[in-house]
């Protein structure tokens, strides 16, 4: 082959090549395009699907509002709601929640745009965490979240400034509060049941206006001297817990009505109780105290079925105490003449 024909040959195989490439560009490029395309629809579709599911949720949503009181109120039970659907927003006019064992996973972050909320109960359900969102439901006086999975509670609740329930029972893990929630100035009833709990957090204390707390079923071991600062407190339930002991502070809670501390680790019941004279329910039962106290017989079968309803109660407490009164009274008697004849 000659110089001139191996030359011709280059020159068609170029040619070719550069063909097949230009080619190979015009497909890749209707290729991408085409796939470009089909996404495209694919998210059109995925689009009108979820505009459809939303109008659907809505009109599901609707169904379930209703008027109690002259109150609009959202109330679902026992239907599964995992997640609420946006669409919502649309009924943001709604002035109470009550979304009881729907499996919801989460509190959606717009509840804040829910302005007239009053009551926002979502209790039975498996929410883990309470977005700081909350904070901007001014309006809101109570807050039911009990038998959840909730762990932390966030300090944004406190600019919840009208709040005069809280409920957080039954969620086992809360261990503590966050300062910030002592500015609650209105919140009266308290509910921190069955979590762990080891001690009353000092936004508790703190909380001017409280009148009923529930923190039975926890982890705590003492009470603080503080306690007295809870002057507007008349009911306090503290059963099924460790406390070994009460501090004499306690007897400055004039306006404490109901105390319950059954089933926790007391030894004795302090004398300075006794002077609690506005106190109309105390429970003592199952605790291991130091001394035995009989209560005497009742007459009529009525106040023996009242006795042993209150068999460690307001009774049983005054008797106990003027016997460890009279108990110590009789160790300083004995131990009188000892300390004289030591002396002499």
């Amino acid at each position: 082959m000659t110089l001139l024909q191996c030359g011709k040959v280059m020159t068609e195989n170029v040619l070719c090549t550069g063909a097949v490439n230009a080619v190979k560009a015009v497909w890749e490029e209707r290729i991408k395009k085409h796939n470009e395309d089909v996404k495209r629809e694919k998210e059109f579709q995925h689009k009108l699907v979820r505009i459809w599911e939303d109008r659907v949720s809505l009109t599901k949503l609707k169904e379930k509002v209703t008027r109690e009181d002259g109150r609009v109120i959202l109330k679902i039970e026992k239907e599964e709601w995992k997640i609420l659907p946006s669409s919502l927003l649309k009924l943001n006019h709604l002035q109470e929640w009550q979304l009881h064992r729907t499996g919801l996973l989460k509190i959606p972050e717009f509840i804040g745009r829910f302005q007239n909320l009053i009551v926002l109960d979502l209790s039975r359900n498996t929410i883990s965490e309470i977005p700081r969102g909350i904070g901007l439901l001014t309006r809101l006086q109570e807050l039911i979240l009990s038998y959840n999975k909730i762990k932390t509670v966030p300090k944004e609740l406190s600019n919840c400034a009208s709040l005069e329930k809280l409920e957080l029972a039954v969620n086992r893990d809360i261990s503590d509060l966050p300062p910030e929630l002592s500015k609650l100035l209105r919140l009266t009833h308290l509910d921190l049941s069955m979590n762990h709990f080891t001690t009353i957090p000092l936004a508790v204390l703190n909380m001017p206006a409280l009148e009923w707390l529930d923190m039975g079923s926890n982890s705590l071991q003492q009470l603080p001297d503080s306690l007295e600062r809870m002057q507007s407190l008349h009911t306090l339930w503290l059963q099924r817990n460790e406390i070994t002991c009460l501090p004499e502070t306690i007897r400055n809670m004039k306006n404490l009505e109901t105390l319950v501390l059954s089933n926790n680790k007391l030894q004795d019941i302090p004398g300075c109780m006794g002077e609690m004279t506005n106190l109309r329910f105390v429970n003592f039962r199952d605790n291991p105290l130091r001394l035995q106290v009989t209560l005497p017989p009742r007459d009529s079968p009525e106040e023996e079925e009242e006795e042993e309803q209150e068999l460690f109660g307001l009774q049983f407490m005054h008797a106990y105490i003027q016997e460890s009164q009279r108990t110590d009274d009789q160790v300083n008697c004995l131990t009188l003449p000892i300390s004289i004849q030591s002396d002499g």
